[in-house]
């Protein structure tokens, strides 16, 4: 159909060195902070605990050690799916997200009660209708367990945490879409207002925050007080976990290439803070990284097809076009409202990887092609390997954190345009 030619850079392998801690007993630590509930579980009491979509590494490490803490108290605890409308918007769906990220009955050790249908407990004051989980509903207790972290729509002191799983994530479909309906502009006023009407109606004990580092593995467990969920408390919280998070180290760029796009690397598919760019009517825009042109060549498996932040990117091979389900994606999308709509239109797409990439370079503004500043990841979860252009040689070397391993070699694809070797691992 196309055929592009463009001078293909040759390619680094760097290594960026992030400092960071690393909770190296996830389990271990969370028996530890579920000993703050002592004298608030009963005997008998059915506690109903949180699980989100996303691909938190040592989630069900600590669902696992949260329901054995609950049952050596004598409660009956149990799992519920709380993520808005992922899964397509169905229980089946969502114990299907579950299991991709090693979250089933028996790994867990406990029930998965998955349901679609919610119970209206309020109305904020001219804001949304306050929708729970019909399952959390009829329990005993709520406890809180989600990853804090930068949202990926909106700036706020409170964004994606316990706050959201509470307000959003038991919220299921039909709480999550009275919540977007307002704009996604409003989140940062509604998801703490939200939570705290659930908290102030039902019997939340707390939350169990994760926090992640740069290499995605668990900094830390914490417990966290109702009176801190949506507050102070978890605003430190953020906080904590921005300065743990990973970027690119680059703050202006030609091109990416991302091979991966994926639920389970981000909410949006890719993380918007680390490209960004939020692409939300109505949402400032970040000052950097500036990016020119992104590059998506696949959608995760854990996805299950829906590629929602494909509107990110600019360029994609028709293979991603083959792997998209439009159902997910679409039921994803009108549920998130304005959030959602600009990061589902498809991007420009060829025949192959090496037209995608060509593309990219030709249409990136700069006069001399040869000097593109380009650099490839995996996905914008593993920021630790990159493949970056000679033409950024001197930035890597004078930058404190990032390690040359070897020698740069041609950007390569096999005889069908596909593109070869994997970051992070050797490429000769």
């Amino acid at each position: 159909m196309f055929s592009f030619t463009a001078p293909f850079p040759l390619l680094l392998p760097v290594r960026q060195i992030f400092k960071t801690t690393t909770e190296n007993d996830p389990a271990a630590a969370t028996r530890h902070e579920m000993g703050k509930l002592r004298g608030l579980v009963e005997p008998g009491m059915r506690v109903a605990i949180t699980a989100g979509s996303r691909g938190i590494r040592d989630l069900p490490v600590v669902l696992s050690a949260v329901g054995e803490w609950l049952r050596e108290a004598g409660a009956k605890p149990f799992v519920v799916p709380a993520m808005g409308s992922h899964g397509g918007a169905t229980g089946r769906g969502q114990i299907e997200l579950l299991a991709h990220l090693g979250i089933t009955e028996t790994q867990i050790g406990m029930p998965i009660l998955a349901t679609m249908d919610t119970v209206v407990i309020g109305q904020c004051d001219n804001g949304p209708a306050v929708h729970l989980d019909a399952n959390a509903a009829t329990a005993d207790a709520i406890l809180l367990v989600n990853r804090v972290k930068p949202h990926t729509d909106f700036p706020g002191p409170v964004e994606s945490g316990l706050a959201k799983i509470c307000a959003i994530g038991l919220g299921k479909q039909r709480g999550a879409e009275a919540i977007h309906a307002y704009g996604a502009e409003m989140l940062a006023r509604w998801v703490p207002e939200v939570a705290r009407r659930v908290m102030n109606t039902v019997n939340v004990l707390g939350g169990l925050a994760i926090l992640e580092n740069a290499f995605d593995r668990t900094a830390r467990v914490t417990f966290v007080r109702c009176q801190d969920i949506g507050g102070a408390g978890e605003a430190r919280l953020l906080e904590e976990a921005r300065s743990l998070m990973g970027s690119l180290p680059f703050d202006e760029l030609d091109v990416l290439v991302v091979d991966e796009l994926g639920k389970d690397k981000s909410g949006s598919g890719l993380d918007t803070n680390v490209i960004g760019r939020r692409m939300v009517r109505g949402v400032e825009e970040f000052e950097h990284p500036r990016i020119r042109n992104i590059t998506v060549h696949s959608i995760s498996q854990a996805s299950g097809g829906n590629a929602l932040g494909i509107g990110l990117a600019d360029f994609v091979p028709f293979r991603v076009l083959e792997q998209i389900d439009l159902r997910p994606m679409y039921v994803n999308a009108i549920t998130g409202g304005n959030s959602g709509t600009q990061r589902v239109q498809l991007p420009i797409a060829f025949a192959t990887d090496r037209d995608v990439v060509a593309a990219a370079i030709l249409t990136c503004g700069r006069a001399d092609l040869t000097t593109v500043r380009l650099v490839r990841i995996h996905d914008t979860l593993d920021l630790s390997h990159l493949l970056v252009s000679e033409s950024l040689r001197g930035s890597v070397e004078n930058t404190p954190g990032l390690q040359i391993e070897g020698d740069s070699l041609p950007m390569s694809f096999d005889k069908y345009g596909n593109l070869l070797g994997v970051v992070g691992q050797p490429t000769a």
